[in-house]
């Protein structure tokens, strides 16, 4: 049998990019963790997800840490998202979601829980902050192709069965555990400071990797057009449309890709192609709307 050797530029920069990703998971849980330590945990906000819930929890049972009772709910909606949506989780989200943890739970040990940096007189201002420094920490794990997971994978999982994209159904899953905080601390302050968290976090995850929930338009052009097809219908799972153009200079016939893509699948398609053909043409274009198969419908439109 005829072995294949893998070209040694090649696996540098597959192996830096490994080293890279797995850096900025790690950097990404510690700075995820503080935001929560320094400036939401303290103060019982509930910004949605599953320490959101963690929150909640801690607060009736002070014996279970926040970052425990996360991992805790993580594990078993992991192995649901993949039952559900196939292995596109990975050892990356595992290893996020044990390093928050880690950090969490070690950070909350060594520092305290009790007002760790003088702002309970200032709750607008710990939300504002801590809004910032868990979406850039949020940011650097989505920037290495993982997912905080969480109601990131509840999202998926409903926007499977229904037609509600997945920024939406996210939106509503957080809205959910917010107001399961009202409930239990009985304070409207909660689930209001709670909304801002979200809020910043949102924004601050888009200006970190360019945005999450929002569609990009691409247009491709490429002599190895086929291989990238492949990439977009069988990785991304993702459909597109050829498009018949001509090379002004040229005038050679070319076969042009025209899709579109999530803000955090555009990263990682962007990677595949540079190893299929780095002289590849690739436009990405901001969208302010998709109507369509796979997005919102004509019909829901004008509903």
């Amino acid at each position: 049998m005829k072995q294949i050797k893998i070209p040694s530029q090649l696996y540098g920069e597959s192996l830096k990019r490994t080293v890279l990703d797995y850096s900025l998971i790690t950097i990404g849980a510690f700075i995820l963790a503080a935001g929560f330590v320094f400036f939401i945990n303290p103060y019982n906000i509930v910004p949605g997800g599953v320490y959101g819930i963690g929150i909640v929890v801690h607060h009736l049972i002070p014996a279970i840490p926040v970052g425990t009772f996360g991992l805790i709910l993580n594990v078993p909606l992991t192995l649901l998202g993949i039952r559900i949506l196939g292995a596109r989780f990975g050892l990356k989200t595992v290893l996020g979601m044990i390093l928050t943890t880690i950090f969490m739970d070690g950070l909350t040990y060594f520092i305290g829980e009790n007002d760790p940096l003088g702002l309970a007189d200032d709750l607008l201002l710990s939300c504002v902050f801590g809004g910032i420094v868990i979406g850039f920490g949020l940011g650097l794990i989505f920037k290495a192709k993982a997912t905080s997971g969480g109601s990131d994978i509840v999202a998926m999982i409903l926007a499977k069965f229904t037609k509600i994209s997945v920024g939406q159904l996210l939106m509503v899953v957080d809205s959910v555990i917010v107001l399961v905080g009202l409930i239990v601390f009985k304070d409207w302050k909660i689930p209001l400071y709670s909304w801002i968290v979200i809020f910043i976090t949102g924004k601050v995850i888009d200006i970190t990797i360019d945005g999450l929930n929002y569609e990009r338009a691409l247009v491709i052009v490429s002599e190895k057009h086929e291989l990238i097809k492949e990439k977009i219908l069988y990785t991304l799972e993702r459909g597109g449309t050829y498009l018949k153009g001509e090379g002004m200079f040229s005038g050679d016939n070319k076969r042009v890709i025209f899709t579109v893509v999530t803000r955090r699948e555009v990263s990682a398609l962007q990677a595949m192609i540079k190893h299929i053909d780095p002289k590849a043409f690739m436009a990405v274009m901001e969208t302010s709307e998709i109507i369509g198969e796979g997005f919102k419908s004509l019909e829901e439109k004008s509903a």
